[in-house]
């Protein structure tokens, strides 16, 4: 027998305050070959700064279901200490009202390091989608301790993309997080 349940067209875990129309559905929403286009975007910014020879992460700011923002770790391209996927994102949104950032979701391809948590927390950012936090995880519990949803998928491109990464380039792996 199959209970078909209410969902919403745009799942909530796609954007902040947006519940979106209703229709019926049959299928269960999350299945095995669903990929999250927003961390599917996230993942091909993680995959445009290896290219470019940097760091394998990626992050997306999404408004209303909308992408508004896109970047990736930029440290190395840019000689840089702050230009992290997230502060990346972040900076190619550009200035948005406080109404706003207060309505998005924050994708990021790895657990954002205290740095760009900050930022999230700064900005009042509501959500935090994070593509893995088994090669890294920043400060999550503190993060989720000031209101902050903080949802980890462990996605396996993710995890095998900075994998890769770090067996390949430890050094400056190491250098990116501090050590």
């Amino acid at each position: 027998m199959v209970v078909q349940r209410e969902f919403p067209i745009v799942p909530k875990f796609l954007c902040a305050g947006f519940p979106g129309p209703k229709r019926l559905r049959t299928e269960p929403l999350w299945r095995k070959d669903f990929m999250d286009p927003f961390l599917q975007a996230a993942i091909e910014e993680a995959k445009k700064g290896l290219a470019a020879g940097g760091i394998p992460i990626g992050s997306v700011l999404v408004f209303e279901g909308k992408i508004i923002g896109r970047g990736h770790n930029q440290r190395v391209q840019h000689g840089s200490v702050i230009h992290h996927a997230e502060m990346n994102c972040l900076e190619n949104a550009g200035r948005q009202p406080a109404s706003v950032y207060q309505r998005c979701v924050l994708y990021s391809t790895l657990s954002p390091c205290p740095m760009c948590s900050g930022a999230a927390l700064l900005y009042k950012i509501p959500r935090l989608v994070v593509g893995e936090n088994i090669t890294f995880r920043g400060p999550e519990e503190f993060v989720r301790s000031q209101g902050v949803q903080v949802e980890i998928m462990n996605d396996a491109a993710c995890i095998q993309l900075m994998r890769e990464f770090i067996k390949a380039r430890p050094e400056l792996w190491n250098e990116d997080i501090g050590v």
